[in-house]
């Protein structure tokens, strides 16, 4: 089964500023995650602590020795939704910083998702 991966407008942007050979190896693991899912795991993704949602995650990708990380969560849907990321090596705030955007873009996805109650309206005679 092929999973569905979706991003946020604002991850597409970042992942357009980076270099060809950074993009390729992050579009290799999300490929990876199309692929398995959410039982994806360690080394390539883990859960994150202290988010707002128990189902964040990230993908963890190795490029010439930095530890990039892209910031995830599978939704009602079962996709996946790529909502932040970056080059956490030697950045002591990383997490402290993104976590709190990427919970945030992915309430504003959810808000999406909801349906209009039905109409209160009798039923039809």
């Amino acid at each position: 089964m092929v999973w569905a991966v979706q991003s946020v407008v604002e991850f597409e942007r970042w992942f357009l500023t980076l270099e060809s050979g950074v993009r390729v190896e992050i579009a290799a693991k999300i490929s990876l995650l199309q692929q398995v899912g959410p039982t994806l795991g360690r080394p390539h993704a883990d859960t994150l602590k202290g988010s707002a949602y128990p189902n964040m995650k990230e993908l963890r990708v190795q490029i010439g020795g930095d530890p990039w990380r892209i910031f995830f969560a599978f939704d009602p849907r079962r996709s996946a939704i790529l909502l932040v990321g970056g080059n956490k090596g030697g950045d002591g705030r990383f997490y402290e910083v993104n976590l709190p955007i990427a919970d945030e873009r992915y309430r504003d996805h959810l808000a999406t998702l909801i349906v209009p109650p039905p109409s209160k309206r009798g039923p039809k005679r």
